[in-house]
């Protein structure tokens, strides 16, 4: 999010007034009307009044405002040090007996990331592979560890919906055969503290603003499930394409951690390239969708072939070419 178009604005006095006034003395109302509008969930989109009202349920000693604080302020979403103030709020969020915050905090601590500069130490991605030289292909062995893995997978579970694809005759999205698999996309109050940290390294991986990821997916496929044959960018000749484009920008890049291998199938194909990746847990591949001249590279089509047995997990990415709305 570029919070930088925010710096100007301030809350509105008579809508905190009545928020205030409405949820006295009940600091977790506070911060489910405060998540509501940072995204306009049931409720008009102003981040600027979410910002301000679940810093006073902060305030008032909401665990899981302190909680939401140190996913949003690491996501870039509300205003101050981005870093040391996430880990701050999650450790604040922690000492108040927030279940989720001591629980990732612990995945952390098992991983070595004690303080705000060990985080910002491992938000370094590890060496890269070359997968293919042109387009560019890199993969990242050991991107995330196996405990992480099941936490994204946990954070899934229940949420699954059949996956979808864009309709580019009529607009939006649909179902459709040549797509098996599920899908659940995450709003930035649906993520947590560890998945903004996974989203912080993949920028870094792919040399781009943490602001010009698309909101993350975890994808999953089931024994007989498949995408086939698709590109990731977005075609210019294609209707309602430029309109998304003009929007959002161009999906330049795409970032897949392999979240388990215990699968047989499922292979990651790129047919024009001679290439088949099966990714190891917790690996990352990370392409380039788009030529030296912006152009969608139809040498990057690929498929998730079908899984033979057993089931696939993925942390999908997408990465554009300009900053994205908070979503």
């Amino acid at each position: 999010m570029n919070t930088e178009v925010f710096n100007d604005l301030r809350p509105d006095p008579e809508f905190q007034a009545l928020a205030l006034a409405r949820h006295a003395g009940n600091p977790p109302a506070l911060t489910e009307l405060a998540l509501r509008l940072f995204i306009g969930r049931t409720a008009p989109l102003s981040p600027v009044d979410g910002e301000a009202l679940l810093a006073e349920a902060a305030r008032q000693g909401d665990a899981t405002a302190w909680h939401f604080l140190a996913v949003l302020k690491l996501a870039g979403a509300v205003r101050g040090p981005t870093i040391e103030g996430a880990w701050a709020a999650l450790c604040r969020a922690a000492e108040l007996g927030h279940t989720r915050s001591i629980a990732q905090l612990r995945l952390l601590q098992g991983s070595g990331i004690t303080s705000s500069d060990s985080l910002q130490s491992w938000l370094m991605p590890p060496p890269a592979r070359q997968v293919c030289a042109n387009p560019r292909m890199l993969a990242f062995a050991g991107f995330i560890m196996p405990a992480w893995c099941d936490h994204l997978r946990s954070a899934a579970a229940g949420r699954l919906e059949r996956a979808q694809v864009h309709d580019a005759k009529k607009g939006g999205l649909r179902t459709d055969p040549m797509r098996t698999g599920s899908n659940f996309a995450f709003s930035v109050v649906d993520t947590d503290f560890v998945m903004q940290m996974v989203r912080l390294r993949i920028a870094r991986a792919a040399r781009v603003e943490a602001a010009a990821l698309e909101p993350p997916e975890i994808l999953h496929y089931s024994r007989g499930e498949q995408y086939r044959l698709h590109v990731d960018f977005f075609h210019r000749s294609l209707p309602h394409y430029p309109e998304i484009m003009a929007l959002g920008g161009q999906r330049i890049k795409t970032c897949l951690v392999y979240l388990n291998e215990d699968y047989e199938g499922g292979e990651t194909e790129f047919p024009e390239l001679d290439i088949r990746f099966r990714g190891r847990c917790g690996e990352a591949l990370l392409f380039e969708n788009t030529g030296s001249d912006g152009e969608g590279d139809m040498r990057t089509r690929h498929s998730g072939m079908p899984v033979m047995s057993g089931s696939k997990w993925l942390f999908s990415q997408w990465i554009r070419n300009r900053r994205q709305p908070l979503a």
